[in-house]
């Protein structure tokens, strides 16, 4: 191999391990919101120092591989896809550890089970991994196809938020007594409808990387169905 294309593969192997940390940090900060496991809590906590020193030493190598290498054409759009990608992934990963820590207030205690049920929370969670994973394939093996798939389901995500508000707004007239914690609940919910919306950011650069299609202020979901 050539020494660019060393380096190049060193940025994806960084990058893939750093999508499957993130991965794992929103797969405990389901577990630990479910549960109410406050020493996975800690865990996770302590996992987002990883995330943010992975995207600190890619955004570095980024920069270097271009100073050193000026690359072009495809090599070029790669290293600003990375540049947006693992930015993005370390959002992900504030996000995760924002639940974490929500998980830790003294102010909010064990969930109503029947009412992140109602709220179907779960359903969220797996629905938001499930499209970082898909993300994760659609990069790891160059492939587009998944782009609409990917973006259609960020809107399952955004309808499960908005459908939680009038729920949340009943609940909170039925137990004024709760009204902290159906807004604290409501916050974790917009930190998930969030990441959903970052997995279709990442889609974006993906697109962009493998078909050289700028999605960015288009509509994006047109754009990948005439592919």
């Amino acid at each position: 191999m050539k020494p660019t294309e060393l380096e190049l593969q060193a940025l994806r192997t960084e990058t893939d391990e750093m999508w499957k940390l993130v991965l794992s940090q929103i797969e405990k900060a389901k577990l630990c919101y479910l549960s109410y496991d406050r020493e996975l809590a800690f865990e996770i906590i302590s996992r987002e120092k990883r995330v943010n020193a992975y995207d600190s030493k890619i955004d570095s190598d980024c920069e270097n591989y271009i100073a050193l290498y000026a690359p072009v054409a495809i090599d070029l759009r790669l290293i600003l896809s990375l540049l947006k990608i693992v930015n993005t992934l370390e959002r992900i990963g504030d996000f995760a550890e924002s639940i974490a820590r929500q998980i830790l207030d003294e102010d909010y205690p064990k969930i109503d089970t029947a009412l992140a049920e109602e709220l179907q929370i779960e359903t969220v969670f797996d629905t938001v991994i499930t499209m970082l994973m898909e993300c994760y394939i659609a990069f790891d093996t160059e492939n587009t196809k998944l782009s609409g798939k990917i973006l259609a389901t960020d809107d399952k995500v955004d309808q499960l938020y908005y459908d939680a508000l009038p729920i949340l707004s009943n609940y909170i007239l039925a137990n004024p007594e709760k009204g902290v914690y159906s807004l604290k609940t409501l916050l974790i919910l917009r930190k998930l409808e969030r990441m959903g919306d970052h997995c279709s950011n990442i889609v974006e650069e993906i697109v962009f990387y493998i078909d050289a299609k700028v999605l960015k202020h288009t509509n994006p979901k047109k754009s990948v169905d005439k592919q």
